[in-house]
């Protein structure tokens, strides 16, 4: 099958499938054709890979007949109205089942429906049981009003792919909405000149709770921020402004007291990948912060057992060690292999304590690292 043969009936395909609202004003051209013509019969015709389909018609009993039998089939072959005056006199429909039986036709003609990009999908066409003629006229106004017939088949396309593409986009924006609200975190878009874009309820929540204040899309955040995190703020979102991301986290003041937060500021990008505004979002980390708290102070308790009870084991250990010395000095310990043990054995556990008290006076290495204010660089571009 030629490549424009497959995309014709593709065509073909789209438009059995719709959803045609246009009924009537459809089946008012038909009836024009008729009675321009001269003739009983109208249709609107769909041809695929083996069928004509009779989608709109007057005074003809089929809904469909195969596409080797049709004379439609002859019709999209070409770009101007086919006319044939006599069937029985027409070598290609002499022996034709439509013309030798039921619905017996004689006369016909046909002009192609033809889409914007050039594909012929069927005919508007028009059928007598005798032999018959069109004037030029006759011919100009058929071309005429097949050419109306698409115009409203092509506006119900155009109707059902953007009612296609409201659908799909509402969908997405629920999607996302859900997604949006779907945390206990807080959510916030702003836009090049700090004005905010888009937020979901827990920052709403967060802003009337402690500042008494709706916030409003379109107005700068400027007017939702205490002047002691104003600053801060608004460096942040500069330095994510250029395409550097800052993670910070915080104590925050609020009217049920001082709270801990993690704050993001992230680039916004638009599916070209430049940066449209900046993204916060902020988590309550409070009691992250009092747990870590904890286990930092059980840290530095245990530290502080093990130094005083390493010291506490070395007082007796160094006492066992002088006294060895001493019979070391004497030449005992050469002499007695159990005084050469029990001297190792003091030694070795010297240098045991020494180890704990080494590890207990160590700084903790975690918190050595722990940093609260952290940037990330994100290449401009896709995130």
């Amino acid at each position: 099958m030629p490549q424009n043969e497959e995309n014709r009936i593709q065509a073909v395909k789209r438009f059995l499938n719709l959803e045609i609202s246009k009924e009537k004003e459809l089946e008012h051209i038909i009836q024009l054709a008729a009675k321009v013509c001269g003739t009983p019969t109208a249709l609107i015709t769909f041809i695929d890979e083996d069928t004509q389909y009779i989608k709109f018609k007057q005074a003809f009993a089929y809904e469909q007949t195969t596409r080797h039998d049709a004379f439609c089939n002859q019709v999209i072959q070409g770009d101007e109205v086919m006319v044939v005056p006599d069937a029985q006199l027409d070598q290609r429909f002499l022996n034709n089942p439509l013309v030798t039986g039921d619905p017996n036709i004689r006369f016909y003609a046909g002009s192609p429906l033809t889409t914007s990009d050039g594909y012929h999908l069927g005919s508007l066409c028009v059928i007598d049981q005798v032999p018959g003629q069109l004037t030029e006229l006759q011919k100009d106004m058929l071309q005429g009003l097949a050419k109306q017939a698409m115009q409203l088949l092509d506006f119900e396309v155009s109707v059902q792919l953007l009612k296609q593409q409201y659908d799909e986009a509402r969908r997405s924006a629920i999607e996302h909405r859900s997604f949006f609200e779907s945390t206990i975190d807080s959510h916030l878009l702003l836009g090049l000149n700090f004005e905010v874009l888009a937020f979901n309820q827990a920052w709403a929540s967060y802003v009337t709770h402690n500042y008494g204040k709706t916030l409003t899309r379109g107005k700068g955040m400027a007017d939702y921020l205490l002047p002691e995190n104003l600053l801060f703020f608004y460096k942040a979102y500069v330095k994510a402004m250029t395409g550097t991301a800052v993670f910070d986290e915080r104590q925050v003041r609020t009217v049920d007291g001082d709270t801990w937060r993690m704050i993001k500021f992230e680039p916004a990008f638009d599916p070209e990948g430049v940066i449209i505004g900046v993204s916060v979002n902020s988590t309550d980390t409070t009691q992250n912060v009092i747990n870590k708290a904890v286990v930092v102070a059980q840290k530095d308790s245990l530290k502080e057992i093990a130094f005083i009870q390493a010291h506490e084991l070395r007082r007796p250990v160094a006492s066992i060690l002088g006294l060895m010395n001493l019979l070391k000095m004497d030449g005992f310990i050469e002499t007695r292999e159990e005084l050469i043990m029990l001297a190792a054995a003091a030694e070795e556990l010297d240098e045991k304590i020494k180890l704990i008290i080494t590890h207990a006076t160590d700084p903790d290495p975690e918190s050595a690292t722990d940093n609260h204010y952290q940037e990330h660089p994100i290449t401009v571009g896709n995130p």
